[in-house]
């Protein structure tokens, strides 16, 4: 019996053939990312910013944002990604925030397109819901044996290591000839103070009463300290990342403690990994939600951060059993979706809006810059030389304390962004806001009777 071929029909197949190739070119097209941007959107995204920006008016609402943000975001990122050599030191992180800084600065980045970023920025609390989403998605995928634990350990090598930064800093800054006052003061304590708003702003606000000057004027003498402060520990960080693909045995990836057993959901066969329903993942949004906004409402009663309330609140759900399994599944889903699509959009978002490059800029001078220096690989060193006695992971802990050292939460985000540890979150968040409100207290009650 012979096959029945229809006439006509490699004729046909002959006309279909460039159609074919031509439709899957366009796929591979369509199939190239930027990040998670697909190429055409990326160009289409590019083309409706410019027609906004014609217009004098960029809308400020979500949607143009979220475009904007990832399209921004992520081709910076893998600018960063894509050089040879710093690649290696988290080089992503710190292009997708400083580009976007000098943009703005070099008034390349349109004013429309820089009002609408900052507008949507500020008004949304863009920066809390990411955090939120991440410490809940982190905390209840940890190991609950070792949750406990690892939250009161840290604050060994924290406390030390604040100790240990503030001493080796005013003894280079004093030797550089900067005057102890000064170095402690005014570039020492702003770089562990916890962070622009939590940090930077109180500390001004202090010593302007005490020596009578112009709040204004002193934070923008400090500001550049907490600035630099972060970018040391961003790109120290990132070298830690790289030193632990070549000595694993320094670092647990996101683990701090020695023999702890997390569930690694990220490296589950498919066949094991459980299928979390989109209900169970809005579910966990909601979750990370309101628990931050319960924080909210302690902070205005008891002057009490809120994220640092929410972590706790997060922590007793998970010791208390208070969340489902499929819950915590939800919340890593969450946790994972806000890491990957999110992180980048989030750190040009801060580029643009909380990060002035002239105020970066103004502390490069070979002394502060130094002392700056001194001071965070002080800090992150004693982390990792003490971590071994604590039965921790050197690197990770090194990683922590320089989070102590960050411009408060987008510090942290950066700074674990370019470490590629980002469930360390919790941690962070106690580094900067619990290690930050300690420090800002003793310095203003230190400048009161030695500064002033």
């Amino acid at each position: 019996m012979t096959d029945t071929i229809a006439p006509g029909a490699p004729a046909e197949a002959a006309r279909s053939a460039p159609r074919s190739r031509l439709l899957a070119a366009w796929w591979r097209f369509v199939d190239f990312k930027i990040g998670v941007v697909s190429a055409p959107v990326f160009l289409a995204v590019l083309g409706l910013a410019a027609f906004y920006v014609a217009e004098g008016k960029v809308p400020s609402d979500i949607l143009m944002n979220m475009a904007v943000l990832a399209a921004g975001g992520f081709a910076c990122a893998e600018v960063g990604k894509r050089l040879p050599l710093i690649r290696n030191i988290g080089a992503g992180a710190i292009f997708a925030t400083f580009i976007p800084s000098y943009l703005v600065f070099a008034h390349i980045l349109p004013t429309p397109l820089v009002t609408s970023i900052t507008t949507f920025t500020k008004a949304s609390n863009f920066l809390y819901l990411f955090i939120s989403s991440i410490i809940v998605g982190s905390i209840l995928g940890m190991d609950r044996r070792v949750l406990v634990s690892g939250f009161l350990k840290i604050f060994v090598p924290l406390g030390l290591g604040s100790v240990a930064a503030a001493l080796v800093g005013c003894g280079v800054g004093v030797a550089l000839g900067l005057g102890f006052d000064h170095t402690l003061f005014k570039i020492v304590v702003p770089i562990m103070a916890g962070g622009v708003g939590e940090g930077a702003m109180p500390l001004s606000i202090g010593y302007s009463l005490v020596n009578h000057q112009a709040q204004g004027d002193v934070f923008a003498e400090i500001l550049p300290s907490v600035m630099l402060g972060s970018l040391t520990a961003i790109i120290l960080s990132g070298g830690l990342n790289y030193l632990g693909k070549r000595k694993p045995g320094l670092t647990g990836e996101g683990r701090l403690q020695v023999g702890e057993q997390d569930v690694d959901l990220d490296h589950l066969s498919q066949e094991a990994r459980p299928r979390t329903p989109v209900e169970t993942v809005a579910a966990a949004s909601i979750l990370a939600v309101t628990l931050y906004l319960a924080g909210t409402v302690a902070q205005k009663l008891w002057d009490f951060p809120a994220p640092v309330t929410m972590l706790l609140l997060t922590v007793l759900l998970k010791l208390g059993r208070l969340v489902s399994p499929s819950l915590e599944q939800g919340a890593y889903s969450v946790y994972q979706f806000f890491r990957v699509a999110v992180t980048y959009p989030l750190l040009f978002a801060i580029g643009v809006a909380m990060t002035p490059w002239e105020k970066l800029v103004a502390a490069f001078n070979a002394p502060t810059l130094i002392t700056i220096i001194a001071t965070v690989v002080t800090l992150m060193g004693v982390g990792f030389a003490i971590a071994r006695f604590l039965k921790m992971y050197p690197i990770d802990v090194a990683i922590v304390n320089a989070c102590h050292s960050g411009q408060g939460g987008t510090g942290d985000v950066a700074i674990l962004t370019a470490a590629n540890r980002m469930q360390l979150m919790p941690f962070a968040q106690i580094a900067t806001r619990i290690g930050g409100a300690i420090t800002v207290t003793l310095a203003l009650i230190a400048f009161r009777y030695l500064g002033g």
